[in-house]
């Protein structure tokens, strides 16, 4: 009878390390898990940041680009006073730190808006046209553009990977355990300013 008892007791021990083990390889693919959930998100929210300073400085060498097509421009059309001034200011609030990637696009929208008006100012003055100077910053100012827009795409994929992990279960729970936000698209509100201004030569 006490060896049926002991070897109860021994069964019950064994049941309960055999708990205890599962309990713990339990914690500890839960840890791992999370572990890898977090990583994931550190790593797409780093590629977003890096992609956002990629479409920056192709933003800054546009906005680089402006004061000298503004100057030439000013050489041939002085009395066109109210678009030079009109493309200046618009240059100065785009350019201007601490807009987030929505205001930023709201900015850069209204700039080539004003810059689409230059550029048809442009076709009242021949010699303009003709100007070496001003074909080279229009050539320059829209391969910018291109690489804004691609910059633009590569960005908002990022985006979009980011926002989609923070937004299904499982990694949900990390993001929200860990304070991940949800990052803006940039994108351009007016359809006719997702258009490069149009060059002609």
């Amino acid at each position: 009878m006490s060896a049926s008892l002991d070897s109860t007791k021994l069964e019950g021990i064994e049941l309960m390390e055999a708990f205890f083990v599962a309990l713990a390889i339990g914690v500890v693919v839960i840890v791992l898990w999370g572990v890898v959930l977090y990583n994931a998100l550190v790593k797409v929210r780093n590629l977003v940041q890096e992609s956002w300073r990629q479409v920056d400085v192709e933003l800054q060498r546009r906005h680089d680009l402006i004061p000298n097509l503004v100057e030439t421009v000013k050489a041939y059309a002085t009395h066109e006073r109210a678009t030079l001034e009109e493309v200046t200011e618009a240059r100065s609030v785009a350019a201007a730190p601490g807009s987030s990637p929505a205001e930023q696009a709201t900015q850069e929208n209204v700039l080539t808006q004003a810059l689409g008006r230059l550029f048809a100012l442009s076709e009242n003055y021949p010699d303009l046209k003709a100007n070496q100077n001003f074909l080279e910053l229009q050539r320059e100012l829209a391969n910018t553009e291109d690489r804004i827009a691609a910059g633009r795409r590569f960005y908002n994929a990022n985006v979009r990977a980011l926002n989609t992990k923070i937004e299904v279960f499982p990694s949900s729970v990390v993001a929200g355990m860990f304070h991940f936000q949800r990052e803006e698209y940039f994108e351009l509100v007016n359809p006719e300013a997702r258009e490069a201004p149009s060059v002609q030569f």
